[in-house]
């Protein structure tokens, strides 16, 4: 079924709106995917915040037109299903998981920041771990000398305690 120039138009600008708030971009090729595997797909992307949508490569090529994902325009044949993100890792991590045990699903390509990825790049990066578990990580390790120093402060009055408690068990 064709559309006509202003559903064209609406859905440029909402994939432009999403490519503006993002960043990264997977496209993957779902030839031979059921609709309950699309359905699955499409329910973990929209729990990841993942924008996950079949649209013509035509309108996204137009949608990516002078954006740091214009690189993967000569990467758009084929159907194709667009991943966009925010968050990269989780971008990747879910549409890479789902390639991992889908046969028919098969990550083409990616792009972050005007950089393009190939589908090895884009399982790289779905194998970082993700920004919160990178923000706790670094919290703990800017955390851990703070914490040793107040256990070393403490300390001296605990050995005082415990010398005062010797000496008044051996009298």
């Amino acid at each position: 079924m064709s559309l006509n120039l202003e559903e064209k138009k609406t859905i440029v600008a909402e994939v432009s709106n999403e490519i503006n708030k993002a960043q990264a971009m997977v496209i993957a090729e779902y030839r031979g995917l059921g609709v309950d595997n699309f359905t699955r797909i499409r329910v973990k992307t929209r729990e990841a915040g993942v924008y996950f949508r079949v649209v013509k490569n035509t309108l996204v090529r137009r949608a990516v037109a002078n954006t740091p994902f214009s690189g993967l325009a000569d990467q758009m044949v084929g159907p194709l299903v667009y991943g966009i993100g925010s968050d990269p890792v989780a971008t990747a991590k879910v549409l890479h998981d789902f390639a991992k045990i889908n046969e028919g699903f098969v990550i083409k390509a990616g792009a972050m920041a005007g950089v393009v990825m190939s589908a090895k790049d884009v399982a790289a990066l779905a194998s970082l771990p993700s920004r919160d578990a990178l923000l706790a990580k670094l919290l703990g390790t800017m955390q851990a000398p703070v914490a040793q120093f107040v256990r070393t402060l403490n300390e001296i009055p605990v050995r005082f305690v415990r010398g005062l408690a010797a000496v008044r068990d051996q009298k």
